[in-house]
């Protein structure tokens, strides 16, 4: 595809969204890295809280981080860049072990992975002895690897119910914890909490104190406040948010479920809690939905993806990201326990 296929293609989504001139400057780019990866025989995956320029020029696949690793495996190609979070290129690594992962910055941390260690789940095993760990996808590959099976927003329900114990350690989302406790009709309490070790045993969910920093910030008076003006609107929070969020809302699901109920139904407007990007790229792809643009929180981690920083990866073949084998062993256990049940 040349540049000005490209940038047609790019305007066409984006024109509401960004300036022409601005279009016209990445599809440069965007056509340079697209030709590029033909050349290094590469796969780019775009999660959904990229940017729009970048979500709607190169990636091959976009979607949630756990499918997109998935898809990158079925392929034949020998290197993929992930557009997302180094915990996001790890899970690709576990799951192509044979294949070299990029990620397009050198940092691209997240604050909820980086708020549990696996020496953490360690401390827990040995305070609640017995008790399987359930992992949320959101962690580092160390802390899959000391955990009995990991789960996704969307399936983390059917994960613990899967397990058929009495109590379970669910990490390190708080939020989340407590949204599968408000489900299923479970009660939760966290290893700080004053109580003997054993009394855990009576309350089916041993939490942790992890947040992700994006979600952590959407409160219910932002909903009250919308409705107030939009006593229409359908609201729409990820399950990361806080309990008496998401039970405020009128959907809660992962990334690509938000983004499948926006397509799906025919709300007079829509109102979106999650990374601000994803809200933009429904937006693109949505022109006839009225989709509100409260917004104003991104994600600084997934920042830090971006376009020429995508080139550079590719130019240089650098930031690759490398899983010790014996960790990578066991965490893609506990990834394909989970895969396993669906």
């Amino acid at each position: 595809m040349t540049v000005e296929e490209t940038y047609l293609k790019m305007k066409q989504k984006l024109s509401r969204l960004i300036p022409d001139d601005e279009i016209r400057y990445k599809a440069e780019i965007a056509a340079e890295i697209n030709q590029l990866k033909k050349e290094r025989n590469a796969v780019i995956l775009g999660h959904n809280y990229m940017e729009p320029a970048l979500y709607y020029s190169i990636p091959d696949f976009v979607g949630d981080s756990l499918a997109l690793s998935r898809k990158a495996a079925e392929t034949d190609k020998e290197v993929i860049v992930f557009c997302g979070v180094k915990f996001m290129a790890e899970t690709a690594k576990i799951l192509s072990p044979h294949k070299t992962v990029l990620l397009p910055a050198k940092e691209a941390g997240c604050s909820l992975a980086a708020s549990i260690t696996a020496e953490d789940v360690l401390g827990l095993k040995e305070q609640f002895p017995g008790i399987p760990v359930v992992t949320y996808v959101n962690t580092y590959a160390a802390v899959k690897a000391v955990s009995d099976i990991c789960c996704t927003s969307s399936n983390a329900v059917k994960v613990v119910a899967s397990l058929d114990t009495e109590a379970v350690i669910f990490i390190p989302d708080e939020y989340l914890a407590k949204n599968v406790a408000r489900e299923t009709g479970k009660r939760i309490i966290f290893p700080d909490d004053t109580h003997p070790s054993g009394a855990a045993l009576d309350h089916p969910i041993i939490g942790w104190h992890g947040k992700c920093e994006v979600h952590d910030q959407f409160t219910v008076d932002d909903i009250l406040n919308v409705r107030k003006q939009f006593p229409d609107v359908l609201v729409l929070a990820h399950p990361e948010c806080r309990p008496e969020v998401v039970e405020a809302s009128d959907f809660s699901g992962s990334t690509t479920a938000m983004i499948r109920h926006v397509e799906n139904t025919k709300a007079p407007r829509y109102l979106l809690l999650t990374e601000c990007s994803m809200g933009d790229n429904i937006i693109a792809a949505n022109p006839s939905k009225d989709i509100l643009r409260m917004c104003s929180i991104r994600c600084p981690h997934m920042k830090e993806i971006t376009l020429e920083d995508t080139l550079g990866a590719l130019v240089n073949m650098q930031y690759e990201i490398i899983v010790p084998e014996d960790i990578r062993i066991k965490a893609a256990r506990s990834v394909q326990r989970m895969i396993e049940i669906g």
